[in-house]
């Protein structure tokens, strides 16, 4: 076998001597290669951006960031972390509790990672779509539209979750990217440059895509007023809200208005139909990610970010994360003509079956939370059991539910030990929409216009009792909500009554911690809930949130080494 090595070594010494003495040889281009040039083609930036479309949800059970659940709901009192206990991807238990994050969590890393790979499709999309014409590609200008989108998608995620992020556009060379720091713009500024990516959309997408999934006009619109909404709430150095913009707060009321006037979307009759695969892209869903099964891929596009949060039950199997705090189950609960208990929601809880009907509750919260004895997504025949959760002594007997589908649903996909399914990720909803212009018209005291949107709202989920049933046709908790009058509705009371509903209304998809960063109540609401809650769950004694700090999270350490100290970290870390 020796000689055999020996012998092909010296063959292959003896061929590349001889090649190196043909001059020719250096002339002719490598066979099965493409330089740059040759990829710059209409066909070519159109793959880059399907390429761009795919890094929406290529994230995994580790570093979500489709629905950002372990961001978004872990860390603002909505959920507990779930799973095989506090070890169990400790990541998230560092940020569920605050106390113990640190610079070096390998899935604050690769989540920054993976988002900054779907920024690297979107510019590589934009270098391609600028190197051709639009005489060569008709499309050119929508397409190039899209791929800001989605930059701008990126990009808001990682503004969410790190606040001073560096800005790498298409015009940077890829191997300068260690040299542009992450407070190369100030936190206003990178705001600016986030709209302008949606603002393009404005005007250069069309109202209708021909194809399912494509960003649109309507869609760049309500994401561009997010987008201002969250940048008129001004922040300091310590990521407290000095001063809330007024001229933005008007852009967020106009774009939402021609949203609303489009006509493209309008609130679903039923609150649930939001989470059933059967209404994907329907009229309620204004910008969301597609999945997809049995499409040639090995495994098919399937929703990766979700795959831990189903039970333990034997049609699914595992993993039991993502668990509805008892805190959020009893801001569900109502008063005698149907309204929030803003003060004293949380003096009692509802934990035993009976509770549910000695109570009065808002009906989202069976769309919501899997509660024992009730059926599991809307089939009377398959009922949540406290035993399908893993460790219901640690993290409660509840489980989430809007993001997952019933074991015989179409769109269900067993990848053993996991489950997930193809069913959308909506990134904005049309209720999204009206919310966020009934906040701006309550910051710009305006309140009498947001009590009719607020109230629309209200009602749909009043008219949302019917898939909540049990096998014998009755309710599954007593259900009763009503409608804000106007004698109470001062911009006091319609600030906290709108910052309930947004609770409500998206409780568990992801989005609720990062509105009280926004609100700059974050620390004085977490550490009043940590209060209560320590009285109920052990593993939270030590949970604290620190003011300045834990707004944000902190700028990997691997991404400080890798920009050679050029990167600021976050106050506090």
């Amino acid at each position: 076998m020796k000689s055999i090595q020996l012998l092909t070594l010296a063959a292959l010494l003896a061929l590349g001597t001889t090649a190196c003495n043909d001059k020719d040889f250096l002339d002719v281009p490598p066979r099965g290669a493409l330089s740059d040039e040759q990829l710059n083609t209409p066909e070519n930036a159109d793959k880059q951006l399907i390429a761009a479309y795919s890094a929406l949800a290529n994230d995994g059970f580790t570093v979500p960031y489709t629905s950002l659940w372990p961001y978004g709901n872990l860390r603002s009192g909505d959920a507990y972390k779930g799973g095989g206990g506090i070890g169990d991807i400790e990541g998230f238990h560092f940020y569920e509790t605050f106390t113990y994050n640190r610079t070096d969590v390998g899935n604050t890393d690769e989540v920054w990672f993976r988002l900054y790979v779907g920024i690297g499709r979107a510019n590589e999309a934009l270098r391609r779509l600028n190197a051709v014409t639009d005489a060569q590609m008709p499309n050119r200008q929508v397409r190039i539209a899209e791929a800001r989108f989605l930059r701008g998608h990126f990009y808001f995620i990682l503004k969410e979750l790190f606040d001073r992020v560096p800005w790498l556009d298409e015009t940077v060379p890829v191997e300068t990217y260690d040299q542009v720091s992450n407070v190369a713009l100030t936190s206003q500024q990178l705001w600016d440059k986030i709209a302008e990516d949606f603002q393009a959309g404005t005007t250069a997408l069309p109202v209708n895509q021909p194809e399912v999934g494509r960003a649109s006009r309507v869609a760049a619109k309500a994401y561009l007023a997010k987008v201002r909404l969250f940048q008129a709430y001004v922040q300091s150095e310590t990521h407290q809200v000095t001063s809330i913009d007024q001229a933005k707060l008007q852009e967020v009321v106009r774009l939402t208005d021609e949203v609303i006037s489009s006509g493209k979307h309008s609130l679903y009759t039923d609150f649930g139909n939001n989470f059933m695969s059967a209404f994907d892209n329907g009229n309620e869903s204004v910008f969301a990610i597609q999945f997809s099964k049995d499409d040639g891929s090995p495994r098919g596009r399937i929703n990766q970010g979700n795959k831990l949060n189903y039970p333990m039950n034997s049609e699914f199997g595992c993993c039991s994360f993502h668990q509805p705090s008892q805190n959020l189950v009893n801001a569900f609960k109502t008063d005698a003509q149907g309204l929030p208990l803003f003060s004293t929601f949380n003096a009692t809880s509802l934990t035993a079956p009976a509770d549910f009907q000695t109570n009065t509750v808002d009906p989202r919260l069976d769309h919501t939370v899997a509660i024992p004895t009730h059926p599991w997504k809307y089939d009377p025949s398959f009922v949540f059991q406290r035993s399908w959760v893993r460790l219901p002594d640690v993290y409660g007997q509840f489980m989430s539910q809007k993001e997952l589908v019933g074991p015989g649903a179409p769109s269900f996909q067993k990848l053993p030990p996991f489950m997930s399914s193809t069913k959308n990720w909506a990134v904005i909803r049309y209720a999204d929409v009206l919310l966020m212009k009934a906040e701006a018209l309550i910051e710009l005291g305006r309140p009498a216009e947001a009590l009719p949107i607020v109230n629309q709202i209200r009602q749909r989920a009043q008219n949302s009792t019917q898939l909540l049933r049990q096998a014998n046709g009755q309710p599954s908790s007593n259900y009763r909500i009503g409608q804000y009058p106007a004698g109470v509705w001062s911009q006091q009371y319609a600030r906290e009554a709108l910052r309930w509903e947004r609770r409500l209304e998206f409780a568990m998809e992801g989005s609720r911690f990062f509105d009280l960063v926004r609100w700059g109540i974050a620390a004085d609401y977490l550490n009043e809930y940590f209060r209560i809650e320590k009285t109920r769950r052990n593993y939270l004694q030590n949970a604290n949130f620190t003011r300045g700090r834990d707004e944000y999270l902190p700028i990997p350490l691997n991404q400080i080494n890798f920009s050679k100290g050029l990167y600021r970290q976050n106050p506090g870390w």
